[in-house]
């Protein structure tokens, strides 16, 4: 009776091997869920990227991650809920993204009025630096409705 017993619990135990081993593989092909440092939809980088290729361009110029320059955390303080989330900074335009439209719109209404800004949905488009001054009224207007497509297609 004993023997029985033990031959029981090595099926047993070789079962849950089986299943165990068996199910391995299957969970290691599944996909991993993007991790946290993935940003999902539009960014400020893919809306660079996406805004040059909607006007022709190759580059909007030099793009550059400024993100440091438009956070509290750069004077070493705590990120703030107005901070933006990304800023790449071009020769044609610079691109703020916000977490909400509200504080996108908070930041074009409060910046300096000697610069162009403009909101598009949490995005703010800025026309504020030297070589951006030189960005024709026409080419302004094409990169805000380019951008307002871009985050229909969101």
């Amino acid at each position: 009776m004993r023997n029985i017993y033990i031959g029981w619990a090595l099926v047993l135990a070789l079962v849950a091997l089986v299943l165990l081993v068996g199910c391995t593989p299957a969970a290691e092909s599944k996909p991993s869920a993007p991790s946290s440092s993935q940003p999902a939809g539009l960014t400020a980088k893919t809306a660079a990227a996406g805004l040059a290729d909607a006007t022709g361009v190759k580059t909007l110029g030099d793009p550059t991650d400024n993100t440091a320059g438009c956070s509290q955390e750069a004077a070493g303080e705590k990120p703030h809920a107005n901070d933006c989330s990304q800023l790449i900074t071009t020769d044609t335009v610079s691109i703020y993204e916000f977490e909400t439209p509200k504080v996108a719109a908070h930041w074009v209404k409060e910046m300096p009025k000697d610069a162009d800004w403009r909101q598009v949905d949490r995005f703010a488009l800025a026309f504020g630096a030297r070589d951006q001054a030189l960005t024709s009224d026409e080419r302004r207007d094409e990169l805000e409705q380019a951008l307002e497509a871009l985050v229909a297609k969101e």
